[in-house]
């Protein structure tokens, strides 16, 4: 039996494999009238093939909890009721053919209000449908980028609400899995980084104090999500600047990663999908096949949470080997399944598993 395609059980949800479809925003929602941040046909066409494809979790794309925590104007959101409406068909598809619906959850912080990437991906103001960013601190992102405003102490316990209200919407749409967006430089993982966060009151300045924004939305959300449901947390395990000798900037580190592991499992935690990067412009990334496994690795070597891998993971026996090895319990395909949907049906036949093709494709055995 290949391990990859063995099924995964977190609390009472059995996955019934090891290969998930990472979360990955198609900037495709309208920007404006009632259908704004709302799924669509796109959005159906491009999850629901994923999970004929095999893919034992179906991630959904990074869906703000707040207008203004959209990465561009163009993204999903599920702050209201008809947005919760549309992501039913999309659950409802995606679990009648053998996979599991989970939805990312987020806020961009100060690295909301941009264009879609295909048109330059700079940000917008409000004639192009943006808005001002928020964020722990007044620090821009990058040359070019606006200041953002720094969040008020009540305005940080709004968001706080805003994440659980976002998690009882996708419990109700239909989604087994809610992953709370702490990674890519965006308003959690903002909160978590010494780079980005300056702030000196409790939400500032110790280890304690910077990871206390995450916790509480943890909190939040498992308070309204069912006990036998898995909640995820997706991390960037390093901002990639202490691994640079040349770089003398502070960020957040693979240890600050295993120790916060420690507290979000503590908190009702199941799973560390454990990503690099995004917080600190220009900083130096060795990329490569694999490159972010060791993290995922690191974490479950020295603490008691479960981890995926994720980061050019694109052929089936390296994958094989990454779950074999113990170094992660699954492995989170992006580019790999844009490229080929049905990479985990491809991968089950070379690892001697069965695939899991729709009746009506069963033809083509």
């Amino acid at each position: 039996m290949s391990a990859l395609f063995e099924p995964l059980t977190l609390r009472s949800l059995t996955i019934p494999n090891r290969v998930w479809m990472s979360p990955m925003c198609q900037y495709s929602a309208d920007v404006e009238g009632p259908d704004q941040g709302v799924s669509n046909d796109w959005h159906l066409a491009h999850l629901a093939s994923r999970a004929v494809g095999g893919a034992g979790l179906i991630m959904v794309e990074a869906t703000a909890v707040t207008p203004e925590g959209r990465i561009s104007p163009a993204d999903l959101g599920l702050w209201n009721e008809r947005q919760q409406q549309a992501f039913t068909r999309i659950t409802r598809f995606v679990r009648e053919h053998g996979a599991v619906p989970g939805i990312q959850l987020g806020h961009a912080g100060r690295k909301a209000s941009t264009d879609r990437p295909w048109r330059g991906g700079a940000p917008v103001g409000p004639e192009a449908y943006g808005w001002q960013p928020v964020a722990p601190s007044p620090i821009p992102f990058a040359d070019g980028h606006p200041v953002p405003a720094e969040l008020t102490v009540e305005r940080i316990g709004e968001l706080v609400e805003a994440f659980a209200a976002a998690a009882r919407r996708a419990l109700a749409a239909g989604f087994q899995v809610v992953e709370i967006h702490g990674a890519h430089g965006y308003l959690i993982n903002e909160f978590l980084s010494p780079y980005s966060n300056h702030r000196t009151d409790a939400y500032g300045g110790s280890f304690e104090n910077r990871t206390r924004f995450a916790l509480e939305v943890v909190d939040a959300v498992r308070a309204v999500w069912p006990d036998d449901l898995p909640v995820f947390f997706r991390v960037s395990a390093t901002d990639w600047l202490t691994e640079n000798p040349e770089d003398d900037r502070e960020g957040w580190t693979a240890d600050d990663t295993v120790r916060l592991a420690k507290e979000l499992l503590a908190h009702g935690v199941d799973l560390l999908d454990t990503s690099t990067g995004g917080n600190a412009a220009g900083a130096r990334i060795p990329v490569g096949p694999g490159y972010q496994v060791p993290f995922a690795a690191k974490v479950k070597a020295e603490s008691d949470l479960p981890v995926s891998a994720v980061g050019m993971i694109t052929e089936a026996r390296q994958a094989e080997e990454i779950v074999a090895s113990g170094r992660a319990d699954a492995v989170m395909l992006g580019r790999e399944l844009l490229r080929s949907p049905y990479w985990p049906n491809i991968a089950a036949g070379e690892l001697g598993a069965s695939p899991r093709r729709p009746i009506q494709y069963h033809r083509a055995v």
